[in-house]
């Protein structure tokens, strides 16, 4: 491996691009990629808008920087399309109007899809605690909660078919 290439597998697919030192994940998956569903909003990992999955963790992508992910598995908001997790996240997040103006919504959908994988029947203080890191500008949250655990009810269901 060329120490001048970054080298990972974005969203199922093997990409490489030249390292940056100082570049991080976040503008890295917007403008080389046109993952433009994560998005950067404080730029120093305190409001979740950026997250995505790494290696099967949610991480700040403004906070990792570019030649982290060198031998990584990133997936962004794009790459979930299929999930029916997500599926189940998004779904609840319309019929509860969990949202506003979007912005925060796939970070917001990545932490709860975590959440969702590890407890299947997360109390509103879990999933409250699981999104404390994610800020919402528009919401009072209440719908978020409500939508996650609608997600997680759904979940449930499907699997006891």
């Amino acid at each position: 491996m060329s120490e001048d290439t970054i080298r990972f597998t974005l969203n199922g697919r093997d990409v490489s691009v030249p390292a940056t030192t100082r570049g991080h994940l976040g503008d890295l998956l917007r403008h080389e990629f046109g993952e433009t569903g994560t998005h950067i909003g404080c730029e120093h990992g305190v409001c979740g808008a950026c997250n995505v999955v790494m290696d099967g963790v949610v991480v700040r992508s403004c906070l990792t920087l570019a030649v982290q992910v060198d031998g990584a598995e990133i997936e962004t908001i794009e790459h979930l399309g299929s999930d029916h997790d997500v599926a189940a996240l998004q779904n609840a997040f319309v019929a509860r109007n969990a949202f506003q103006c979007g912005y925060c919504t796939p970070g917001m959908i990545m932490t709860a899809r975590e959440l969702l994988a590890g407890n299947t029947a997360p109390r509103r203080e879990e999933i409250r605690d699981a999104i404390s890191g994610n800020l919402c500008r528009c919401t009072g949250y209440q719908a978020i909660v409500e939508a996650i655990s609608d997600a997680a009810e759904t979940l449930r269901e499907m699997a006891d078919e």
